[in-house]
């Protein structure tokens, strides 16, 4: 009887695990979705969605506990002043995870990992020329 694991280790050692979080986190929120195998994305997914609770509040203190796990600046900067922001209305569920099928090679179930709220294209090529 398996009681009370509390996540998966994905076969890695604990430094290994770390960086894939990291990387992973990093790349969605670069990119707002990526495409994985389902068990990385639900361990992922739980990671994402602490990072957006906190960002929801911009502080000091909230900016340097998702530092921690986010090293590149910009989109560190990125999930507090756009992402986080789309989301102050929802309680929770800011992701959402899309089955592509079973991967060639290993037939690994493959899905897409997304944030559920994108930005409309007209108000970012708006923003973009007003930039300019």
């Amino acid at each position: 009887m398996h009681n009370r694991i509390g996540f998966n280790r994905l076969g890695r050692k604990a430094s290994h695990r770390k960086a894939l979080h990291r990387n992973m986190v990093t790349s969605l929120f670069k990119h707002e979705r990526i495409k994985t195998t389902k068990t990385k994305a639900m361990e992922i997914r739980k990671t994402a969605e602490k990072m957006i609770t906190r960002a929801k509040v911009d502080s000091v203190h909230n900016r340097r506990i998702v530092a921690k796990a986010i090293w590149d600046k910009d989109i560190l900067n990125k999930l507090f002043t756009e992402i986080a922001p789309r989301f102050t209305e929802r309680p929770g569920g800011y992701t959402r995870v899309l089955k592509l099928g079973f991967r060639q090679g290993d037939a690994a179930e493959m899905v897409l990992l997304e944030l559920v709220e994108k930005v409309n294209s007209e108000e970012s090529s708006a923003k973009k020329s007003a930039e300019k």
